[in-house]
């Protein structure tokens, strides 16, 4: 029997996406409190064309925003892993850690569980040289996660995706090098 998860963590397991997980992102991608540092929710549409991307990331290049569950019960808890971003800025082309879950599940370390995993399967596994992390200035919940995996801070930049959300436009790199590769 094939193994339901790439990798895991110590309650995390980390695996590609399914059909049926569409109701249960959109859910997350609908909760204002989760999307608070976006410029708006999440149409269901988007999130099924998230997830089409997200399969197709992982056949390409072996990793993605993986789809999590709670090992001890399979819920889904949200996403969080690797995936290129290209956009055009001085941050960029990079490997980007990120990851969102759904609030029910904030508080228990989840977030800096699963970023951990997930950057040990980049450095180890894929052999990534460097992986970075962006949010707004604003988002200090996701920095506080971004400290505690080991990033450090690369610089401020604006983002030109946000450049009509002024409070969300300005934004934060950080950044962790494998330590194989330096």
């Amino acid at each position: 029997m094939k193994e339901r998860y790439i990798f895991k963590s110590a309650r995390l397991g980390f695996r590609n996406w399914q059909e049926t997980d569409l109701d249960k992102l959109y859910k997350i991608n609908s909760d204002k409190r989760v999307m608070e540092f976006f410029p708006s929710i999440v149409s269901r549409e988007d999130t099924k064309h998230f997830i089409s991307r997200m399969k197709e990331m992982l056949t390409a290049h072996g990793f993605c925003y993986f789809a999590v569950e709670k090992l001890n019960t399979g819920e889904f808890v949200g996403f969080t892993g690797l995936a290129e971003q290209n956009y055009e800025s001085v941050v960029t082309p990079c490997i980007d850690i990120g990851w969102r879950l759904d609030a029910e599940y904030w508080g228990q370390g989840f977030a800096t569980e699963g970023a951990k995993a997930c950057l040990d399967y980049g450095f180890k596994d894929l052999d990534i040289e460097k992986i970075r992390s962006i949010a707004p200035v604003i988002n200090k919940r996701s920095i506080q996660v971004m400290k505690k995996i080991g990033m450090e801070k690369h610089t401020d930049f604006d983002n030109p995706f946000l450049k009509d959300h002024k409070s969300l436009e300005r934004c934060v790199c950080y950044e962790i090098r494998n330590i194989k590769k330096t």
